[in-house]
């Protein structure tokens, strides 16, 4: 069946097809997934997205399957070991805030009961329908709040993006069989 996409996936890899019909958009409750997509989008702060994509599996095997905990206790031998895994992106910077994150998350959980529920709060559980921005005042409060708290790569580009990964905001296009 040949269907209808939002534009930005046409004639793309089945990578990419596939995360835009499988997870992009679709809204996701689960602390476990929203922790790997936060840092999955930290990550690709200044690349494309289709280079996380491609090296998502790597992530998971070089990050503990975004186990929070783990994470959380990562020393500098983890650090230099990351450094040097080929199969991830070794940006130092970007290593070292997962696990500051990580400790934030973990804040937010015990603070609000559950991620989801910090992150959702902001919407009240609304679901924002087509906006197809790359930032928002949405995004921009949620930065400031993310960064007040302590994490970083978390600007609001980034987590606009994020939001919509995890279907905060929903922006397939209308001719898209996903809208």
């Amino acid at each position: 069946m040949n269907r209808k996409r939002c534009d930005w996936v046409e004639g793309k890899e089945d990578i990419y097809i596939n995360y835009h019909d499988e997870e992009w958009g679709i809204p996701k409750y689960d602390d476990d997934i929203l922790f790997e997509m936060l840092i999955l989008e930290s990550f690709q702060a200044g690349l494309s997205w289709i280079t996380i994509l491609k090296k998502r599996e790597s992530f998971r095997e070089a990050f503990d399957n975004f186990n929070l905990d783990k994470i959380i206790d990562y020393d500098d031998a983890k650090v230099s070991e990351l450094m040097e895994n080929e199969k991830i992106i070794r940006n130092r910077g970007k290593i070292e805030a997962t696990i500051a994150n990580a400790k934030v998350f973990k804040d937010i959980q015990k603070e609000c009961g559950s991620f989801s529920d910090y992150i959702w709060g902001f919407t009240d559980g609304e679901i924002i329908k087509a906006e197809y921005k790359t930032k928002s005042e949405l995004s921009e409060k949620i930065s400031k709040d993310l960064k007040k708290k302590g994490m970083k790569y978390v600007g609001p580009t980034t987590i606009y993006s994020y939001l919509e990964s995890i279907g905060i905001i929903d922006n397939h296009t209308p001719e898209c069989f996903m809208f």
